[in-house]
């Protein structure tokens, strides 16, 4: 995403002094990183927009008072998101009393901003070598509550600012409901370590390959940012954890190797405003602390966390062994007790391991399983290519999903191979199979 330079031409002369003193040997101030400027240009143009009922007009207003005059931040925020002016336009002439009612909640950002600023400058002394990355904190079209993306994170404060007090009677259903349950919470209260645990996120590398990489990546953005706040975040997934981190640890080290999100991710059960989500986060927050606490030099500790690979299993996993948060259980006694949960096909009917050739009668082949699997599998050539592939029919799976049959049609004297259970095959618990070569000749 390329974005165009804000500001352009010839510095004022007064500007130029101070810009050439600073060259000369004053202290040069520290380039600040969280930006406001875009709440000013928005209720600028809000006042404009609420002045007149001509929507030609109110559009020109937002256009020019606001998106016009954006921040590097508002245009990647559009740009992403796909915010409209007609949309912000819309939002602002159906909810009027919501924007009434949240508008001084987002004043009260800049103080926030402050404190913000304050403890990403104590991160930087944990990392002198970060990344650059900035923070915006602009005003949506009740949209998106943000983004964060590459070095850059942007806030929609009309829904990070919001209390019990906000007005959103006029609001559709779910949306009502839904902002209800976070304004409830208060989250400005919390916005200095939401918005460092989401400053985070753009210092580190890879989001992860396994289920243990994703709860490092979130639960290294949640200890770092309560590490430098002195804040504890309000994430549902973190009380809940404290009080069921045993059963759920127990849990964790079998399931921790899947190369998929499982049941630990903010995908599970969305519409169940009672289920606790996200509880990988609070495994990954929970070994990120038994690392810090482990380790003699707290600094290189925050370092290799925000320059882990998560991508890597191998180096996920060698930050788990040196966290010793599973102390009683090597590395290699977790892995082989997650080998051991694999549902591999242990056997092909009518074909058997003997070697002794199939009969081209044979019209159907059964692949049986040790355990039920999800019905998503496929079946595809070998090494030896489509010289080797049968015509294979559509497959189907046995009631109890621990079976797979096809139709296949044989030829006399031929050799086949196929691969089976492959894209992706794994158990309803979603522990992943490694792929079965058939292999096999016909009389």
């Amino acid at each position: 995403m390329k974005l165009p330079h804000l500001f352009r031409g010839a510095l004022p002369g007064a500007m130029l002094a101070a810009v050439l003193l600073v060259g000369a040997g004053a202290p040069r101030p520290a380039a600040p990183r969280v930006y406001t400027t875009d709440l000013d240009h928005f209720w600028t143009a809000y006042d404009s927009i609420r002045s007149t009922r001509d929507s030609v007009r109110q559009v020109r207003y937002l256009n020019r008072l606001y998106l016009a005059k954006g921040s590097y931040g508002l245009q990647a925020f559009r740009e992403v998101k796909g915010h409209t002016a007609g949309q912000w336009v819309s939002a602002i002439r159906r909810y009027p009393r919501f924007w009434e009612s949240i508008r001084p909640r987002t004043q009260l950002v800049r103080a926030a901003a402050k404190e913000i600023e304050l403890s990403l400058g104590k991160l930087k002394a944990f990392d002198p070598k970060l990344r650059p990355a900035k923070v915006y904190f602009a005003v949506g079209a009740l949209r998106a509550s943000g983004l964060t993306k590459d070095s850059l994170v942007v806030i929609g404060s009309e829904l990070a600012t919001g209390n019990a007090l906000t007005d959103l009677a006029r609001l559709p259903k779910s949306q009502h409901e839904r902002l209800a349950r976070d304004f409830g919470r208060d989250p400005l209260a919390s916005l200095v370590p939401r918005t460092v645990h989401e400053y985070v996120h753009t210092q580190l590398n890879g989001y992860g390959a396994t289920v243990l990489g994703q709860a490092l990546n979130e639960g290294t953005c949640t200890f770092v940012a309560e590490l430098v706040t002195g804040q504890s975040l309000p994430y549902p997934y973190l009380a809940y954890g404290l009080q069921h981190e045993a059963a759920l640890k127990e849990r964790f080290k079998s399931e921790m190797f899947i190369p998929v999100y499982l049941s630990w991710s903010a995908e599970q059960t969305p519409d169940d405003l009672s289920h606790t989500a996200d509880l990988g986060y609070y495994l990954g927050y929970a070994i990120c602390k038994a690392y810090y606490a482990q380790a003699i030099n707290k600094p290189q500790a925050v370092r290799d966390m925000l320059r882990l690979d998560y991508k890597s299993p191998r180096a996920v996993e060698e930050f788990l062994e040196k966290s010793q948060y599973y102390a009683d259980q090597p590395l290699r006694q977790l892995r082989e007790a997650f080998a051991a949960q694999k549902a591999d096909a242990n056997r092909v009917r009518p074909y058997t391991l003997s070697g002794q050739p199939v009969s081209p009668a044979v019209t159907e082949l059964t692949v049986d399983f040790p355990r039920p699997m999800s019905p998503y599998a496929s079946v595809r050539s070998g090494p030896g290519g489509e010289a080797t592939y049968p015509e294979l029919g559509p497959l189907r799976y046995s009631d109890d999903n621990k079976s797979l049959t096809f139709p296949v049609t044989l030829k006399p004297g031929q050799d086949y191979e196929f691969i089976v259970a492959d894209g992706g095959a794994r158990s309803l618990q979603d522990y992943p199979n490694n792929s079965y070569l058939l292999k096999f000749s016909t009389k």
